[in-house]
């Protein structure tokens, strides 16, 4: 019983910390979703997002994230768990570089199915907000998350909200492998660099590296594709009023709009928080899954111990 207090407590400590640094780099987010339609460039977004919202609109479609990055980030990492666990044959055999990397690969295509709904819904309430003050002809459609939610779920039933699915698919299988990927086997070069027995043993500062690393490198490899992915989720519901119909549209109307640096707009504010974002998410995983590994008595599995890191102590990047 005094086991399962001291976990509790644990666990409501780790939720405590995560959603004081979720609330912390929120506003980055935001100003790369922002920058993407509008803006001129992150001092540009600052300006405007205060002087139209003040300091609550830093945190402008924050509940969508709120409420639904527990459920993806448990299914990104137990389906990375799990992935390890297939490839390794339950963990009998040792991963090589490539592998992980594969399991990398498959996490992001699995955990796309929970992205996308919520980045569709995030995108939807923040950029209403930038046309808003842009156009005073245009009036925002909805007043919550709720209310979006209800307006897809009318227009186009089940489907609604995995508008923008495709390219998220194509953004998260790659960025996954190269995020996860590298992630996992510079923990293992730094293991064996220290002299150290296994990856658990490596000290935090080591394992920020490595997930810094995997973040930066993430953005790198896909920033080009979130930018269309960013446009068809924060395109019209309806799919007659849409400026784009599929996604080679989109490339379209965004290399038309302003060729190859279109692309790159809120490039910026993703590299500005991808090595301390991630640094201290992976890092959070890492040491919340061993502590999970030591204590469970029965061995349990890798679904449940990854899943449970994850929701319970990272609910948002």
């Amino acid at each position: 019983m005094k086991r399962e207090r001291e976990r509790k407590r644990k666990r409501r400590k780790g939720r405590k910390k995560s959603h004081f640094f979720s609330l912390f780099f929120l506003p980055p987010i935001l100003f790369s979703h922002h920058l993407q339609p509008t803006s001129a460039g992150v001092v540009d977004c600052v300006r405007k997002t205060l002087a139209w919202e003040g300091v609550g609109g830093l945190y402008k479609g924050v509940t969508s994230p709120l409420a639904g990055q527990m459920v993806f980030r448990a299914t990104l990492f137990g389906a990375f768990g799990e992935s390890k666990r297939w490839l390794s044959e339950g963990g009998t055999k040792t991963l090589t570089p490539i592998q992980y990397f594969q399991a990398g690969a498959m996490t992001g295509f699995v955990a796309a199915f929970a992205e996308a709904p919520i980045d569709f819904y995030k995108s939807q309430m923040q950029v209403q907000v930038v046309r808003s003050r842009s156009d005073p002809t245009y009036k925002a459609p909805y007043s919550s998350v709720v209310d979006c939610v209800r307006a897809t779920l009318r227009e186009s039933g089940a489907r609604g909200p995995f508008q923008g699915l495709g390219v998220t698919l194509v953004r998260n299988t790659p960025a996954n492998a190269v995020y996860l990927g590298s992630f996992e086997v510079i923990k293992n070069k730094l293991t064996q660099h220290y002299g150290l027995k296994s990856p658990a043993d490596l000290p935090a500062p080591a394992v920020v590296g490595a997930a810094g690393v995997g973040g930066l490198l993430y953005w790198l490899a896909i920033f080009p594709v979130d930018v269309v992915k960013s446009a068809i989720q924060s395109d019209s519901i309806v799919m007659s009023e849409r400026r784009y119909k599929s996604p080679l549209q989109a490339v379209g109307g965004l290399w038309r709009e302003g060729g190859v640096a279109r692309f790159y707009r809120g490039f910026t504010p993703c590299l500005l928080r991808a090595v301390p974002a991630n640094g201290v998410m992976l890092l959070t995983v890492d040491r919340v899954t061993a502590m999970l590994n030591r204590s469970k008595e029965d061995g349990g599995n890798a679904v449940e111990v990854a899943a449970t890191a994850a929701a319970s102590a990272l609910q948002q990047r």
